[in-house]
This record gives C-alpha cells, structure tokens and sequence, in this order.
C-alpha cells in the first residue's frame, strides 16, 4: 500500500445467514483527508465501519491500516494501533461527570491502565485539557454535571470529543451530528475539520450538509457494494447516485439538498 493512503479493504465482504450486507468493497482512504461514506438505509455502512474496527468478522476480503494487515486483529489491538471509532448509540459513561469522562481518554491515551486509585491531584493535572477540549463543543459549563443526564445531543458531541482526546490517528465517526440541534451543527463540523488537521478521518453521515462542507472525497455504497465514489460536485451530479441515494430524478438535477442543509 502507497504511504499516501492509510487505510486501504481489499474485496471486503459479510454475509449473515445468507444475506449479504457488505459484498466486496476495495477501498483507499488517503492519508490526511476526511473520506465520507455515505448511502441509503441499509446500504452496509455501519456493518462495513464495524469490519474496519474488527467488531464483527469479514466473510471475505482483507483490511490494511498503515501498511499491516490488521484483518485477522481483535478491536482492542486495532485501536491501540492508533484506529478509533465512535457509534451511532452514544457511548459514554453515565454515572461519571462529563469531565471524567474525558479524563479518562486522556489516562488511556498514556498509555498506562486507568489506574482509579490515583490520588484526586494527580488525576486534576489532565482538567485543564479537559477543559479546553469540552470549551470546543460547549460543554465546559456542564463538566460537573453526570453524563447520563446531559441532552441527546450534548452526549454525541461528549463522545466525539472523548475519540479526539485518545489522539488517534484514524478516527472513524458513526453519524456525528446524528440527533444535534441546527445550531450545532456547525460547531461539530469545525471540529471535525480542526481534527483532520493532523489525522485521517472517515466518516458515515446523512446530513448533507455536512457532507458537502467538509468532505474531501465520498463513497456511495447501495446494497452492501460501491456504487460511485470521488468529490461532492462529481457525486451531486452522478446519475446513478442521485436515483439510487439523493432521491432527486424526481425533483430535477438542480434541487441540491445540501444547497438547504437538508439530510438526504
């Protein structure tokens, strides 16, 4: 694999019990660029992110992550390579404040276990951190409060920041603005954009709007297979991804869903 790409499947497939939900999707993701995956309901998005992470077992196909074949790896071992991921179903802890919640990415990004026997003062000199990091999404006011009783959307923007703070090198996003207010929105967007700054995100998300704001290439996956793939402009007018996806062939060519920040 070319150091300009990542990530790169190979024929990856599933099949549950004789359907299948992912065919053989070959796929390169360039190193540095946010690649999002998007596609109808049902289209193998999310069982493909969890091939990628080694959640579920591939029927066929391989997976390489900065040149290893990591198909055969178990998810723990494919994080601590530096592949990280979050989920549609948030995933926090909610008996913990927000703040600690963050604060223990930071303890597991060292490296060393969690170690809750530490003294409060030793585990206060991540706050600072934490609290920048939560000052990003506005959530640094709620740092006291327990993360199981924040807003639906303030849960999904804790989960993103607490995948940043384990400092990953490929971060991939399960619908990050999925269940946000409007005005959100654009807060998660440029995070999202700050953090490809320095790594490679990929990314699974209706809103087109998102996808067209901070995208650098796009896969359209239809019925478990790649049906186009390349920048927002080439896909908005892609003939096949439009019927199959943007379900515009009834409005015409021009109604552009993102044009109104409309979730396709």
């Amino acid at each position: 694999m070319s150091d300009d790409f990542i990530l790169e499947t190979q024929g990856l497939g599933r099949d549950f019990k004789g359907f299948t939900a992912v065919g053989a999707v070959s796929l390169k993701v360039r190193r540095g660029s946010i690649h999002a995956l998007i596609g109808p309901n049902g289209a193998g998005k999310t069982t493909f992110f969890n091939l990628l992470t080694r959640f579920l077992d591939a029927s066929r196909g391989a997976i390489s992550f900065n040149g290893r074949d990591i198909t055969g790896l178990d998810p723990a071992k494919v994080a601590r390579l530096g592949m990280v991921r979050s989920f549609q179903v948030s995933a926090i802890f909610p008996q913990l404040s927000v703040l600690q919640n963050v604060r223990l990415a930071l303890q597991r990004r060292e490296g060393a276990s969690l170690q809750f026997w530490q003294s409060g003062s030793r585990l206060r000199r991540f706050d600072d951190e934490v609290m920048e990091l939560l000052s990003r999404v506005r959530l640094d006011a709620l740092a006291a409060h327990r993360a199981g009783e924040i807003a639906y959307g303030q849960k999904r923007a804790l989960e993103l920041v607490t995948t940043i703070a384990l400092n990953p090198e490929l971060v991939l996003l399960d619908e990050p603005t999925q269940g946000m207010a409007f005005e959100d929105v654009d807060r998660i967007m440029e995070l999202v954009r700050e953090t490809a700054k320095n790594r490679t995100i990929i990314m699974v998300e209706h809103n087109m709007k998102v996808v067209a704001g901070i995208s650098d290439r796009i896969t359209v996956l239809a019925r478990g297979a790649v049906l186009a793939e390349g920048t927002y402009a080439q896909m908005s007018q892609d003939p096949a991804v439009i019927e199959a996806y943007m379900g515009r062939k009834a409005r015409g060519p021009y109604g552009d869903p993102a044009a109104r920040g409309e979730s396709a």
